[in-house]
């Protein structure tokens, strides 16, 4: 029997999850835009000293540093985060297994069938409060005391390999933290084709119908055909390819706007620490402890030994409101958005506070956004098939681009969830 063709764009947490899921009832093509990944190598040590010689002023000098990790600004200067390469944006987040099933069934999309499966294919567990640090534990004790209702976060990987480097965002070097390329070493071992460095530029449609894709391989172009296209370029990426295919997108990015509060705490060695060890939810954003790697390497202001640095983050589902076009990048904060942020500044510097810290010493990070996503996003009938009706039959959508509204919570596991869905509603027509 020929199978029929599939070409899977991205290799992200949506990418690698429905193409494990589409291999063997289709044959699979997965283009990826970037290369292999490598974890970032480079002692904090030298990151110091290369800020110390104003060498390091713009957050988008990373990607000099580690290619992975690309910063894109918004027309305000916005910072704004992602991964290119195998794995996509998991090999660089902090591994959160995070249900949002209430969440989502409030935008009208069910998923639990499909966290239930996950939760069988995917370790995950709590099992690191057991390493938590002192100061760790200390502002858990005081998030109780508070009754902010603080929960331990749910971990994918298995972290008996941990070794508390607390560089889970640079990058797991001892493979305790689960990325999506495990997915697509699956897809490719069940027969999966993997082409790496093909930037798809758009989909080439005859018709009504998608015949293909076009990707960039240097400086040549090539049409890459199939009978079925999934895109999973991520929030940022798959509004540009389908807005170069001439299906329009929606002006309702979200982004999950990210401000970390720090303060000065010898010995804390949170910089050696699992990032985001637990979560408290508020109304509208969430707080957890987290060491701010972006601010460290770029602000002069976050000089302070990093071992004796304590930071919180405030993460905010953020208003609909929002662009991208190329490189070119559209993101106002509501005012609702500023009030959230206000109002978790004030928490922090609460919680800091209980902690012993003065007032005076807390500080502020860089403000930046890494959950992008709402460009395309799911309305009425649409909830029930992720299958939005402006696209092509054969022409699906596998990434946060779908989400209807800002979680303001980590969306992997979401996004995860909604392939796997994706992948049987694709098989249906097989």
């Amino acid at each position: 029997m020929v199978l029929r063709t599939a070409i899977v764009v991205g290799t992200g947490a949506g990418g690698a999850t429905v193409a494990k899921e589409l291999q063997g009832k289709f044959d699979v093509t997965v283009l990826e835009a970037g290369g292999e990944f490598r974890p970032f190598s480079m002692r904090l040590s030298n990151i110091l000293k290369f800020k110390r010689s104003g060498l390091m002023f713009d957050e988008r000098e990373i990607s000099l540093l580690f290619p992975t990790m690309k910063i894109l600004k918004t027309d305000d200067d916005m910072v704004l985060v992602r991964g290119i390469g195998l794995g996509g944006t998991t090999t660089i987040a902090t591994g959160n297994g995070l249900r949002m099933d209430e969440e989502m069934l409030k935008q009208g999309i069910n998923l639990t069938t499909e966290y239930d499966e996950l939760e069988q294919e995917v370790p995950i567990s709590t099992d690191h409060q057991r390493r938590w640090r002192p100061a760790t534990k200390r502002l858990f004790d005081i998030c109780c005391e508070m009754d902010l209702n603080p929960r331990p976060t749910p971990k994918m990987g298995d972290h008996r390999k941990c070794i508390n480097c607390g560089r889970c965002v640079l990058g797991c070097e001892q493979g305790a933290k689960w990325d999506s390329r495990r997915f697509l070493e699956l897809a490719v071992s069940n027969g999966a084709k993997l082409e790496t460095h093909r930037l798809v530029k758009r989909i080439e449609i005859e018709g009504n119908r998608a015949v293909g894709v076009v990707a960039k391989n240097g400086l040549r172009s090539e049409l890459y055909r199939a009978d079925l296209i999934v895109l999973a370029a991520g929030g940022l990426g798959t509004p540009v390819i389908l807005e170069n295919s001439g299906i329009k997108c929606e002006s309702k990015l979200f982004v999950d706007p990210v401000l970390c509060v720090a303060t000065e705490w010898k010995g804390c060695q949170q910089n050696k620490e699992i990032a985001m060890p637990f979560v408290v939810q508020m109304d509208g954003y969430i707080l957890s402890p987290y060491f701010d790697y972006l601010s460290y390497f770029f602000r002069k202001d976050w000089n302070r030994p990093p071992e004796n640095t304590l930071g919180i983050m405030i993460k905010i589902a953020d208003l609909n409101e929002g662009s991208v076009l190329h490189r070119s990048v559209r993101k106002d904060l509501s005012e609702r958005d500023m009030h959230r942020l206000e109002d978790g500044v004030k928490k922090c510097f609460d919680i800091l506070g209980r902690l012993g810290a003065n007032v005076s010493d807390v500080f502020l990070g860089t403000l930046n956004g890494g959950h992008p996503g709402g460009m395309l996003p799911l309305d009425g009938h649409e909830k029930t098939t992720l299958h939005p009706s402006r696209l092509p039959d054969n022409v699906y959508v596998a990434d946060s681009s779908l989400i209807p509204e800002s979680l303001g919570n980590p969306p992997i596991f979401t996004i995860m969830a909604m392939a796997k869905r994706i992948g049987k509603e694709c098989k249906k027509v097989a």
